[in-house]
């Protein structure tokens, strides 16, 4: 239930969302001769979008959360396992290629990749199902598995969960695949991701190293102007915005203790 409300929800708070809502709630007050209203609505509607598409509020929220963890100034002497959650890949491509595409958050699998080549003795735990309501493709551990494969990687090192739809499914089914796998941890995710996925292994009674990766941001920045790519803009606008409203949610109900968790 959780699942199914927390899709339906977004579906329709995302900016793109509420733009073309605006858009819609215009044109019917303008429709039921209601003009203030209308265009009132409309108007809305366009600086919502100039807002999202046409200024860096995008990078100033996810600033942030990116620099809530860092990476580690010393490597780990030993790792026992390497555990990568879900979100770096796009299922429906890569099962009809038979390939792993890779989406803008590929940096989980490479640095992942890059960890197992410097702890070759380290496990590594595949954890992500299928994000969709309408679950038509095989789950992200899957996919993920044929990348691991393409570049040498021993089948025995990888342990797949592949029923987790979300973040909080993420760790509570891949915590019961953890009580064998030697310690330390190390958490691989993005860096806007990091601290509602250490707040939930926190919860779970896991430590993790975190090792977050697939950075957006440059850094602090200023509010302003940003007209070079209005995709992107909208594009880290979204995920930051979800990512902030999933920390709220996640509290609200009790899976993190913290609104905001920090090393």
């Amino acid at each position: 239930m959780f699942f199914v409300a927390s899709k339906v929800f977004w579906l329709l708070a995302q900016p793109l969302s509420v733009v073309l809502l605006l858009i819609v709630l215009g044109l019917g007050l303008l429709w039921a001769k209601r003009r203030r209203l209308a265009v009132a609505a409309l108007l809305l509607a366009a600086l919502v979008q100039a807002v999202v598409g046409f200024t860096n509020l995008g990078y100033v929220l996810i600033q942030p959360l990116e620099d809530r963890f860092a990476v580690p100034t010393q490597m780990p002497e030993r790792v026992g396992a390497i555990i990568m959650l879900g979100g770096a890949t796009l299922a429906r491509p890569s099962m009809a290629r038979g390939t792993a595409e890779l989406n803008d958050a590929g940096d989980r699998l490479t640095t992942t990749l890059w960890l197992a080549g410097l702890y070759p003795d380290a496990r590594i735990v595949l954890s992500g199902g299928s994000g969709l309501l309408a679950d038509e493709s095989e789950s992200e551990a899957e996919t993920a598995q044929r990348f691991f494969a393409q570049h040498g990687v021993a089948r025995d090192r990888l342990i797949l969960e592949g029923e987790s739809r979300n973040t909080d499914e993420n760790v509570a089914l891949t915590r019961a695949l953890l009580d064998e796998v030697p310690r330390p941890l190390v958490l691989v995710t993005s860096a806007f991701h990091m601290p509602r996925s250490v707040g939930l292994f926190g919860a779970q009674g896991l430590e993790v190293i975190p090792w977050p990766t697939d950075y957006r941001s440059p850094g602090p920045r200023s509010f302003g102007l940003d007209m070079a790519n209005p995709v992107q803009n909208l594009n880290v606008t979204t995920v930051a915005i979800k990512e902030w409203i999933g920390l709220l949610i996640y509290h609200w109900t009790g899976r993190i203790a913290v609104f905001f968790p920090g090393p």
